[in-house]
């Protein structure tokens, strides 16, 4: 397979270093960074059976749109751009393009949430116990929170009648009785931890995923990508793992 790795940084990097370790045959044909970004162009992509989109948000949307044009499908890593969601779905159908998307490509997050969408079910009739979210990532993190934090609220929100909407706690922010608030700290070398609480009088109940390194990101984000292949639509994790 040939791959192009639109966004070199570090997660691009790790990326690489999964798909060539796992196949000595497969290629990276395009490897796009801030230095080169005049080589991505749609006939550069053309060369490639399917791009890894990891950038930032004001470039995510562009780059996807370049890919349909290129006529290859494209897994997006990148967060904070679903608010465009639609409009590239719109598109999507409209080039017959293909875009696998996520928040988190690591397995153990996609069962992460999940399992909370389960817990969710059972605390919603268990009203003496309060929800509280904690997400902690390294210092370069743009977004905050996260969007893996942002998934997992949305998630419970699904089956927690109770609450009805998520919000970034701050020092000066005060907690309303309808609300999720969602910490976010920075810290260096954190790749990515996320904490669910629920609090009562008596105890708490307490779901984590923590990250040990970028592996388990990069290695959900190949294996993505050549399931991809072949494929035309909109697909996320929930797809790809059956959950």
């Amino acid at each position: 397979m040939k791959f192009a790795l639109i966004g070199y940084g570090k997660m691009g990097k790790e990326i690489e270093s999964v798909i060539l370790e796992q196949n000595k045959d497969d290629e990276i044909v395009l490897k796009i960074s801030d230095t080169n970004l005049h080589e991505l162009t749609v006939e550069n992509l053309k060369k490639a059976d399917v791009a890894i989109e990891f950038t930032q948000p004001n470039s995510a949307v562009s780059n996807i749109y370049k890919c349909f044009e290129a006529g290859i499908p494209v897994v997006v890593g990148t967060t904070a751009w679903l608010g465009r969601l639609e409009e590239v779905k719109t598109q999507c159908a409209v080039q017959n393009g293909a875009i696998f998307f996520s928040p988190n490509f690591s397995i153990g997050v996609n069962i992460f949430w999940e399992v909370n969408r389960k817990l969710a079910q059972l605390m919603n009739a268990q009203v003496q116990y309060d929800i509280s979210m904690e997400e902690i990532h390294h210092l370069e993190k743009k977004d905050a929170p996260s969007g893996t934090a942002v998934k997992t609220a949305e998630v419970v929100l699904e089956e927690l009648t109770r609450k009805e909407k998520w919000f970034l706690r701050t020092e000066k922010n005060q907690l309303g009785a309808t609300e999720i608030p969602i910490i976010a700290k920075r810290e260096p070398d954190v790749p990515g931890t996320h904490i669910v609480t629920y609090t009562s009088s008596v105890d708490y109940i307490e779901i984590k995923h923590e990250a040990k390194n970028r592996r388990g990101f990069a290695e959900g984000a190949v294996m993505a990508a050549k399931w991809m292949v072949g494929k035309k639509g909109i697909f996320e994790m929930t797809d790809l793992l059956g959950l």
